[in-house]
């Protein structure tokens, strides 16, 4: 077993990640914006899909009128589903890709196309493919936390709750890994996987910053808490959990497990999902300070944040921000997400609604 790493570091410095910017609106101003929305969507035969992380009154939008909420596979596996002749996705740019992917035939929108992802951006398709390409002995798997250009290079794609046993089967059959682009989800697929892997040095700005000592301590104000964590985390972090898992496990874990107190270690938009699954238990949020501390999100994405109420009904009336992937990239691209799902379908594990972003 042998770990290798890139020499280059794609981590984001903090001086390249935008502030995090919250939509702040009167509640007349909330409630037309919302009004407005509901009636756009129905005239052009729109269904809404958000992200787990996205502001709460889009996810509460998506619920309220027939859309979805849930993580980026997930999300375009509901459009494929869907009547709807567009598809409106309240996230970042790699999940309207990838819905686009999976619906080629549908127009599909987003309130920001600015809305960006450290790992997309620490992953560019072209640098990515030459490191491929020097190691041709190596089956490529990629996270969904993927441009739709790092995805048309790679074998397989995985999910965060697909992860560990894609690349075990892989290292089964004798396979070497090149792994991209978290390298904290990459070191722990390693760790429970035993696989020969080259590890991408992406990482997300959101997880890394949460702490390992600091969590420790809170750990002690709160003896009865249990700790849920996603694995795109360090691993001082990870170490602390009681559960890890993607964002859909985390809330499964919150509604399932003998506690009333939780410590969170993933973006803090999830909570609105945890607290309708679990009305009655308390979240609280991960450290994301504390000692050598550069905390520039603190716990909540920009980009995510870059979806709001009046982006998005500024898109449905007037039809800007639609994504767009070029047709061949898209037949590429489609392969090692079907690979994913043929291998789930096979072993009857559940795919959708396992994954993070």
């Amino acid at each position: 077993m042998q770990t290798a790493i890139t020499t280059q570091d794609y981590r984001l410095p903090p001086e390249q990640v935008p502030e995090t910017v919250v939509e702040t609106l009167g509640r007349d101003e909330r409630d037309e914006c919302i009004r407005q929305i509901k009636c756009l969507l129905r005239e052009h035969n729109a269904v809404l899909v958000a992200h787990y992380y996205t502001d709460p009154d889009l996810q509460l939008l998506a619920d309220e009128t027939g859309g979805h909420v849930s993580d980026s596979l997930d999300m375009a596996r509901f459009g494929h589903e869907s009547d709807a002749d567009t598809l409106v996705v309240c996230g970042v740019r790699f999940m309207g890709e990838t819905a686009k992917i999976l619906n080629p035939e549908k127009r599909v929108l987003m309130p920001d196309l600015h809305a960006d992802c450290s790992l997309d951006l620490g992953c560019p398709g072209d640098e990515f493919t030459a490191f491929c390409d020097r190691h041709p002995d190596h089956t490529v798997v990629v996270y969904a936390n993927t441009s739709a250009a790092v995805k048309a290079r790679a074998d397989w794609m995985v999910t965060s709750g697909s992860a560990v046993d894609v690349v075990r089967h892989l290292a089964e059959r004798g396979e070497k890994i090149i792994w991209a682009p978290d390298k904290y989800l990459g070191e722990y697929v390693q760790a429970q996987s035993g696989a020969d892997m080259v590890l991408w040095q992406g990482s997300c700005i959101v997880h890394e910053e949460f702490k390992g000592r600091e969590l420790e301590e809170l750990k002690q104000q709160h003896p009865g808490a249990r700790v849920l964590v996603h694995p795109e985390s360090p691993a001082p972090v990870i170490a602390q959990a009681d559960v890890v898992s993607s964002t859909t496990g985390i809330i499964k874990a919150a509604r399932e497990l003998d506690a009333d107190t939780f410590i969170v270690a993933t973006d803090r938009g999830i909570f609105y999902k945890m607290q309708q699954a679990a009305p009655d238990k308390t979240f609280i949020e991960a450290p994301t300070a504390g000692r050598g501390a550069t905390c520039k999100s603190c716990g909540h994405c920009p980009w995510m944040a870059m979806n709001s109420l009046t982006k998005l009904q500024t898109t449905l009336e007037s039809g800007a921000n639609e994504v767009f992937v070029d047709a061949d990239v898209i037949r590429r691209a489609r392969l090692p997400i079907k690979r994913l799902l043929d291998f789930a379908a096979q072993r009857k594990q559940p795919v959708y609604g396992r994954n993070d972003a």
